[in-house]
């Protein structure tokens, strides 16, 4: 009667938990970690244990990898969710490890989205790994080195795994159709591999999405001849609502932003127009990229061609007023604008380099002669004095004269590129320093 419980508990359990992997033959992906001979392989075949943090995006086989390294070590498997648990959660896991100590039996105390553990909740671990109550293996989808805290990091070895390759899930599905106890082999499914290609690169490198995408088109196949048959019309039912793996505010999200700002200034309008469409499609919302392009247009392009900046507050302006989808079509043009344009970062480097300066420095007096002079006091004082109206000297340029603290008076912050307008821009400049010189030498003759 147990048995039959048994079974019928996990029939009822998604295709992607019944189809978790029981041996290192049957795990899909991470060759980099778990091909003959790795490192990491060796360790799990040989039930070596240590502390790890598995890093990788959701799917990828952390948790299952997990449990494999447990069963391969004869280990208690207990399992925590940084999301559903506290701290009476850790201490009665920590109970658990340590009764398993005192009968000889070793533990792996495995923490899923242990990030969003707080601090003190992540130190709570460290005596107990300290000591060998559990061995520790924490999952994360964020960069831990951001996300954990030190003490914790430096017990653990990172483990980096990958989203798996269309091929790579288009295994895992096939496995799940094969399968007669745990997973569709005695449905009676048609699907070819074409159609299974393109549900395989649905997913998205996520093999729990895959099998769940797989399960739903199971249920909407019609049966014909005894046989179900998904195709393209019941993919289509599937997918219609399908969004691509984007994680707002995670690495995800960081990596595509970053991914299409290094592509404008690379000068790469296919990749920048690419990353656009990826962030676009995975859900980000456009008002943030045009906030983002505005940036670009002032750090990468700047005074090389200052069209580029109103041409991004324009395309900002379109997407608040018009929505989808023509606000997303000017933003289109603006990145494809300044991945085209001549680059420059001249400003962007002149005025990190000018507040390093003035945060570091004494905060320097204003040149009496730059000084406002609204009261006779302040005229005693000479403020103002022996300054030289711009607009009244030749060329509307006062030759020679001083606009920094005496103490700087020698700095040069702007140092213009030599493309698009800047290289205008540095002649022009270049032409007023040779004025300033000769006006200094007839200033030295006098």
């Amino acid at each position: 009667m147990s048995d039959l419980f048994s079974s019928q508990q996990s029939y009822y359990q998604p295709l992607a938990a019944r189809m978790r992997p029981r041996d290192l033959d049957d795990y899909i992906g991470q060759e980099h970690l778990l091909a003959p001979g790795k490192p990491l392989r060796e360790a799990i075949v040989r039930g070596q244990l240590h502390s790890m943090i598995f890093w990788g995006p959701p799917g990828v086989g952390k948790t299952s990898l997990a449990r494999l390294f447990a069963e391969q070590a004869n280990a208690r498997f207990e399992s925590l969710s940084a999301v559903l648990s506290g701290v009476k959660e850790i201490r009665a896991a920590v109970a658990v490890a340590q009764q398993e100590r005192a009968a000889g039996r070793k533990t792996i105390l495995f923490v899923d989205e242990v990030h969003r553990f707080n601090k003190s909740q992540q130190d709570a671990f460290l005596p107990y790994v300290e000591d060998g109550t559990f061995i520790f293996i924490g999952a994360t989808t964020e960069n831990p080195s951001f996300e954990l805290n030190n003490a914790l990091l430096s017990r653990c070895r990172v483990y980096v795994l990958r989203g798996l390759q269309p091929e790579q899930l288009q295994l895992v599905l096939q496995q799940a159709l094969d399968d007669t106890e745990r997973g569709l082999g005695n449905s009676n499914i048609r699907i070819d591999q074409d159609t299974l290609m393109t549900l395989a690169q649905a997913a998205d490198g996520d093999a729990r999405k895959s099998l769940n995408l797989l399960e739903i088109a199971a249920d909407l196949a019609d049966e014909v001849d005894g046989h179900k048959i998904i195709d393209e019309q019941v993919l289509a039912e599937v997918l219609a609502s399908d969004v691509r793996r984007f994680d707002k505010g995670g690495d995800i999200f960081y990596e595509q932003i970053s991914a299409l700002h290094k592509s404008v200034r690379g000068s790469s309008p296919d990749g920048a127009l690419y990353w656009l469409a990826r962030m676009l499609d995975g859900g980000c919302d456009p008002l943030y990229i045009a906030r983002r392009v505005v940036r670009m247009a002032s750090e990468d392009i700047g005074n090389a061609d200052p069209r580029a900046l109103p041409l991004c507050l324009a395309a900002w302006d379109v997407q608040q007023r018009l929505g989808h989808p023509e606000g997303e079509l000017a933003i289109a043009q603006a990145v494809v604008y300044l991945a085209a344009a001549p680059k420059s970062n001249a400003v962007y480097n002149a005025f990190n380099q000018v507040m390093a300066d003035v945060r570091s420095q004494p905060a320097y007096d204003v040149p009496i002669h730059l000084r406002n002079a609204p009261t006779k006091l302040m005229k005693s004082m000479d403020y103002g004095a022996e300054y030289r109206y711009a607009h009244d000297e030749p060329g509307a340029y006062a030759a020679g004269e001083k606009y920094l603290p005496e103490e700087l008076a020698d700095t040069s912050y702007y140092q213009p590129v030599e493309r698009g307008l800047e290289l205008k821009i540095k002649e022009k400049l270049a032409h007023f320093r040779e004025l300033d010189k000769q006006s200094n030498k007839q200033r030295y003759k006098k």
